[in-house]
């Protein structure tokens, strides 16, 4: 039962992790793809934008795929750490519930890849782990970007909360169809996903 679970968690986790990044990288799955994740990823103070949506993008498409794989772990649910961490940073100024614009879905997200990471992919997968002094030269990698991402976050202003925050549900699903989150990591306003 225990592998299942795993392998539930890492199908739920990794799949919708990598479509949002092939969202912020080429525009799929109804994303407004690099240029615009680039756009607002500079507003949230993360630059070069389109390097850091890039970064991003592929964190959660790559990360994704090997989490949902369960290959060469702990890659996969450390990128995917990563970048919910910048996440949650990015959304503190609409606070914690989602409805608002807050970080609830990328801490969420944070928390099972950590667990993922930890625990490690189950006996159902379709690839070898990395060997420890890999795995530990993935996490310190990995580690030394975050903090370096979360320390642009921190230092910008964060975005101001929008009037559609407090909008109607109909009003709020237009509005994060308008510009989709960029990294995973913050939104262009306050009704934009995070994840």
């Amino acid at each position: 039962m225990r592998n299942v679970t795993l392998l539930a968690a890492r199908t739920v986790l990794g799949g919708y992790l990598s479509v949002h990044g092939a969202q912020k990288l080429f525009g799929s799955f109804g994303g407004s793809g690099l240029d615009a994740a680039g756009a607002t990823f500079d507003k949230m103070g993360l630059r070069p934008g389109k390097a850091m949506a890039t970064l991003a993008g592929a964190s959660e498409l790559g990360g994704g795929l090997l989490t949902a794989a369960g290959v060469a772990y702990p890659l996969g649910p450390v990128a995917i750490a990563g970048s919910m961490a910048v996440a949650s940073a990015a959304h503190r100024n609409q606070g914690p519930m989602a409805q608002k614009g807050g970080y609830e879905l990328p801490l969420t997200n944070l928390a099972v890849a950590a667990l993922l990471a930890a625990d490690g992919p189950g006996a159902i997968k379709l690839g070898p782990r990395l060997p420890k002094k890999l795995s530990r030269l993935t996490f310190l990698g990995a580690l030394a970007m975050t903090v370096a991402a979360l320390a642009q976050v921190l230092r910008a202003k964060p975005p101001a909360a929008s009037s559609s925050t407090a909008a109607t549900p109909s009003t709020r699903t237009e509005a994060t169809t308008a510009e989709p989150a960029p990294n995973g990591s913050a939104p262009a306003s306050a009704t934009t996903s995070a994840d």
